[in-house]
């Protein structure tokens, strides 16, 4: 139940931010869930391969360049779902910040 809610969570957060972002085209809500599924997945496989490759980087930014791999990731579900487009990389860094943060808050508040 946890993860559906979750995800249903997320979906609804990248819905919201899709309407806010100029640049993130999304078809409807049932799009964004794909997308929260596909997000989910991408960054429970790719990202942790990713941050070990650009570790060097990232201790040389002092961490800011997980913020461009969060931007990465967000990009690379255009590609998996059909119906969610994003024009350029500084839509899906910004989009992709507001999704993590969000997430993360809305985390906290269903915790306690």
């Amino acid at each position: 139940m946890g993860l559906v809610l979750r995800i249903l969570l997320n979906a609804l957060i990248v819905f919201f931010v899709a309407h806010w972002i100029r640049g993130i085209h999304l078809k409807d809500f049932g799009t964004a869930i794909l997308v929260a599924v596909v997000l989910g997945i991408l960054n429970a496989l790719i990202r942790p391969i990713l941050f070990l490759l650009t570790l060097p980087i990232n201790i040389l930014s002092l961490g800011l360049f997980t913020f461009v791999l969060n931007a990465l990731v967000f990009w690379s579900v255009t590609w998996f779902v059909p119906g969610f487009s994003i024009d350029s990389f500084g839509s899906a860094f910004i989009a992709s910040f507001l999704v993590s943060f969000m997430s993360l808050l809305f985390s906290w508040f269903l915790i306690f």
